[in-house]
């Protein structure tokens, strides 16, 4: 490919960038709408206003608030810091949940193209990034069982009988009123997911105490299958769905 093919593929680009930009006035600012989408299939919008001898770009709240009505909160500690180490690579802030920068005339297409990067590193780490995903709903349910005081040590592993080692995310110690309780979060189950927890149990069942219960709490934000449900029940792994969870609170806090 020779360099003049290129630069009018570069040219192109910039034409499409600039024919697809729409502006309008709102009060005192300018709406920008960009032909770039989120994860709704939405032009991402952004916003601008004077400040001093600059501007100011900011989204107005849209991509954290966003996020927070789907049911991703920024919340705690570790998705605040997540948030910022991303935010931090763009040079942007997050202001009373608003991505903003600062820039000048001569700074502004590059803060421009900074902050809409920003929206969408945002969006995908936060919604669809599967193991910061799965991390955070694991955080949701440890913060859940805190505020229950449910009683439970975390990151437990035990020796099938066949020997291999099984992780599962909590345990709750066998009380005068109930067996022990073993609990695996699962964000997104597929069917892999399914048969590997299926094996885990059938192989830990066997040397853990009688009557153990082992409950997979699912998140069913996502799509949940009926097979996936009945598959786990056939299997003696009771499904906890994560919306009903206020029904197990007596079930394990007993």
């Amino acid at each position: 490919m020779s360099l003049i093919e290129v630069k009018n593929l570069v040219n192109q680009y910039s034409t499409w960038l600039k024919d697809k930009t729409a502006l309008r006035a709102v009060n005192d600012h300018v709406e920008i709408t960009t032909p770039f989408l989120d994860r709704h299939n939405d032009q991402i919008q952004i916003y601008v206003k004077k400040h001093n001898n600059g501007f100011i770009l900011t989204d107005d709240g849209y991509t954290i608030n966003d996020l927070e009505t789907s049911g991703c909160e920024i919340n705690t500690e570790k998705r605040k810091a997540i948030l910022f180490q991303t935010l931090n690579g763009f040079g942007v802030k997050n202001l009373n949940s608003e991505l903003s920068i600062l820039t000048n005339e001569s700074r502004f297409p590059q803060m421009k193209h900074n902050l809409i990067q920003a929206i969408l590193a945002v969006n995908d780490i936060f919604y669809t990034a599967s193991a910061v995903v799965t991390s955070l709903f694991l955080e949701d349910v440890q913060a859940w069982m805190d505020e229950n005081e449910i009683r439970y040590t975390p990151k437990v592993n035990f020796a099938g009988k066949s020997g291999f080692q099984h992780n599962y995310d909590f345990v709750i110690p066998k009380s005068h009123l109930s067996p022990e309780r073993i609990i695996k979060a699962m964000n997104n189950p597929d069917k892999p997911q399914i048969q590997n927890l299926i094996f885990s149990w059938q192989d830990t069942q066997l040397i853990r105490p009688e009557n153990s219960i082992l409950y997979a709490i699912l998140n069913d934000a996502n799509t949940l299958s009926n097979p996936v449900i009945e598959a786990l029940a056939n299997y003696e792994v009771e499904p906890f769905l994560w919306s009903c969870k206020d029904q197990y609170i007596s079930k394990l806090n007993a």
